[in-house]
């Protein structure tokens, strides 16, 4: 057996997205939805029952011109830690059909278990997950440009980001052909992160200290595990959910938006 065949390391792997790069041309949304056979409808007017595995949301500062500021902020799915190895939605789906992987820190969804109770979108606080309504429709010879390599949802199921896991799974077959274990760090991106033109998005082994992502976010021992760059933040970080997306803002005003401690500070001058 060659030496390169060792026992790899745990991994875990997440985002980090700077928002000081982030234009909001939504390519991350386009290239998420072609490489992920992402369903949509022939009028997407109605937000309600759409399917964005990736959404882009519009913050605002709130003031006027010419303190007017604004900021795009992309949502995949946070791919929860928790406190205990388990995300909110993985704690509350009866029919086991969404996991957590201990060795990817990949939250997933098997679609074939899914009976569409919806737990897991009451439990998300991100709103990342996503029930089909109807079967998908494709328009005519639209089916020759669908990915082989990911599956299609049918009606009444629970759909959401898989960090393009189906990329992970090539990367490994490929790399065990070869004998070894350990993937390089270009050999897994996620369809978002290629896609981006500003280079917002970086995406990798949050606890290999030779991936960007960990250069980006490395936790301080000192402050609870919280990121040395005092520009990260994650979004709802009170909840305790430990998400694996890390968001990067010189903007004050921005990583406060991220817990809504802005509303808070508002609620608490009331008082």
């Amino acid at each position: 057996m060659s030496k390169n065949l060792k026992h790899a390391k745990t991994k875990k792997y997440g985002m980090v997205i700077d928002l000081d790069k982030c234009t909001g041309c939504g390519s991350c949304m386009v290239a998420c939805m072609s490489e992920n056979n992402v369903p949509f409808k022939k009028d997407e007017s109605n937000k309600l029952d759409s399917i964005t595995w990736m959404r882009v949301y519009k913050l605002t500062n709130d003031k006027p011109f010419p303190e007017a500021d604004i900021c795009y902020l992309p949502r995949p799915c946070m791919h929860c830690e928790g406190h205990h190895g388990h995300s909110p939605c993985v704690s509350v789906c009866p029919a086991t059909a969404t996991d957590y992987s201990m060795d990817t820190g990949i939250v997933s969804q098997i679609y074939t278990r899914c009976f569409g109770c919806r737990y897991c979108m009451a439990a998300c606080p991100y709103h990342a997950r996503y029930f089909n309504w109807w079967d998908p429709v494709w328009p005519a010879d639209m089916e020759k440009s669908l990915n082989p390599n990911v599956s299609l949802r049918m009606r009444g199921v629970v759909e959401k980001c898989s960090f393009c896991f189906h990329r992970y799974q090539a990367a490994v077959d490929k790399a065990y052909n070869e004998e070894r274990r350990e993937l390089e760090e270009n050999e897994y991106q996620t369809a978002c992160t290629q896609a981006c033109p500003a280079g917002a998005i970086t995406f990798g082994d949050l606890n290999n200290p030779d991936h960007q992502v960990h250069k980006m976010v490395e936790p301080d021992p000192h402050h609870g595990g919280r990121p040395k760059n005092p520009k990260a933040f994650r979004l709802l970080e009170r909840l305790g959910t430990n998400p694996k997306v890390y968001y990067l803002s010189s903007k004050e005003w921005v990583r406060k938006a991220g817990d809504n401690s802005v509303k808070n500070e508002t609620q608490k001058n009331h008082h």
